[in-house]
């Protein structure tokens, strides 16, 4: 079973639960409607990594999220996470009405940092990538249509949480393909103050 390390200590995710389409403006960059309701998948324990790849029989595309793991009814702590997306095949499965698990939940298809426990969970929480350098997605809580407390109250109505579990809580615009050799660094901030940094050499 793969693994994520949580204030030095390793645990062991039974899922990641995904959120679709949360934030407005990466919505419109793809060309997507604003759903109804709050769109939900799952990817299984075998797409947790710490290996970023570029390609998994095509070419593959970044997410940056902020993550959090669920422990005893709640989000304990919070960390970076990577959404791998083939998004060539994800696109033609939306075009025939098809589930996007062989574009989603493929082997490797979820990065992490490092998570760090949080108390609370603040309006100030966001992210940022850099590749190479440059800033390419930012955004935060005050983005999302929904935040973390209606996602994790939307959840529990449907789906059994255990301990350790991961909820990436979707993506803000900037998404593109992971070019080989670049570098990315991800970064957590609390009222502009890094909680948590990740960092990948995007591998062949």
């Amino acid at each position: 079973m793969q693994q994520v390390s949580l204030n030095n200590q390793l645990i062991t995710p039974s899922k990641v639960v995904c959120i679709g389409r949360n934030y407005v403006e990466h919505i419109a960059e793809l060309g997507n409607q604003t759903p109804a309701q709050m769109v939900v998948f799952i990817k299984p324990n075998c797409a947790v990594s710490s290996t970023l790849a570029s390609s998994h029989q095509e070419p593959l595309h970044y997410e940056a999220e902020l993550c959090f793991v669920y422990q005893q009814g709640k989000f304990s702590a919070v960390g970076f996470g990577l959404d791998l997306t083939k998004r060539g095949l994800q696109s033609t499965l939306k075009s025939q009405g098809l589930p996007w698990e062989r574009a989603k939940a493929f082997a490797g298809a979820a990065v992490f940092s490092e998570f760090v426990s949080i108390d609370t969970i603040e309006d100030s929480l966001s992210l940022t990538l850099e590749i190479d350098g440059n800033v390419i997605q930012a955004g935060g809580i005050s983005q999302m249509i929904y935040q973390p407390a209606t996602i994790l109250a939307d959840l529990q109505t449907f789906l059994t949480l255990e301990d350790g579990d991961i909820v990436m809580t979707g993506t803000p615009k900037g998404v593109g393909v992971i070019n080989a050799g670049s570098r990315f660094r991800g970064q957590v901030l609390q009222h502009g103050e890094v909680l948590v940094t990740g960092q990948w050499l995007a591998a062949d």
